[in-house]
């Protein structure tokens, strides 16, 4: 189901996890870009998401707040979860660099606030991958390390 640029925010999204915790609810693909969803409305997906056949979860654009990111993210750990993949930052920039620091620090960089990338960041390519990772809402580090 794609309901992505729809505005109706987190009192759509609560009605939209009823429906998703309802059984049977089959629905695997939920695509919400763009959808003025808040961390209330992150909140109440993550609790949804914990029952639901859901397999993706596209929620680019939308602003998770100080917490969204890690109630979701927390989802992949939660046995019966079974979201394979969850889309959060708006650019394959982004995405492209969320994946390469996830693998060199061996955790997600939107999860930590304290970002230590001391002698992990190599030459320009990596500097512009870091910058656009920072431009994204979803990164949110409070303290940013980067010195050798």
């Amino acid at each position: 189901m794609d309901l992505s640029e729809n505005k109706f925010g987190n009192s759509g999204v609560q009605k939209l996890c009823a429906l998703l915790q309802h059984q049977p609810c089959n629905l695997q693909i939920l695509r919400l870009s763009d959808c003025s969803i808040t961390e209330e409305g992150y909140a109440a997906l993550a609790e949804a998401v914990k029952s639901s056949h859901l397999i993706e979860l596209d929620l680019r654009g939308n602003d998770p707040g100080a917490s969204g990111v890690k109630l979701l993210t927390d989802l992949l750990q939660y046995p019966d979860c079974k979201l394979e993949k969850l889309k959060l930052l708006k650019s394959p920039e982004a995405e492209e660099a969320c994946n390469v620091l996830t693998k060199v620090l061996g955790t997600n960089p939107l999860l930590q606030t304290d970002l230590n990338l001391s002698g992990k960041i190599k030459g320009d390519s990596g500097v512009k991958q870091l910058s656009a990772l920072l431009k994204d809402s979803h990164c949110r580090p409070e303290k940013l390390t980067c010195v050798d």
